[in-house]
C-alpha cells in the first residue's frame, strides 16, 4: 500500500521555496523510489584560475604548437595535461 503524498504548495520565489523545504520532507511530498537519474551532458565542469611561471622559450614553443594546430595554447596546455595524467 503507497503512502498518500500531500501536494506541493506554489511558492511566490525562490525565496520562499527554500524556506519552506528547508522545514519539510521531501518524502511527503515525492515518492524518490520512482525517480530516474538524469544526465546533463552540456554542463561545463568548474574551472579555477591558477598562476603558472613558464620560461619564455617554453611558452614560445606551446604557443607554436597550438598556432600549427589552430587552437588556443590554454587549451593545448590542458589537453596534454590531461592526456599525460591518464598516461599515468
Amino acid at each position: 500500500m503507497s503512502k498518500q503524498l500531500k501536494t506541493i504548495p506554489k511558492f511566490a520565489n525562490e525565496a520562499e521555496e527554500q524556506a519552506f523545504w528547508e522545514t519539510h520532507d521531501s518524502t511527503d511530498y515525492m515518492d524518490w523510489t520512482k525517480a530516474q537519474r538524469v544526465v546533463l551532458p552540456n554542463l561545463k565542469p568548474t574551472t579555477k584560475t591558477i598562476s603558472l611561471r613558464l620560461p619564455q622559450h617554453l611558452l614560445d614553443s606551446i604557443k607554436a604548437a597550438a598556432n600549427s594546430r589552430d587552437v588556443p595554447y590554454q587549451s593545448l596546455i590542458k589537453v596534454w595535461l590531461q592526456e599525460k595524467l591518464h598516461s599515468q
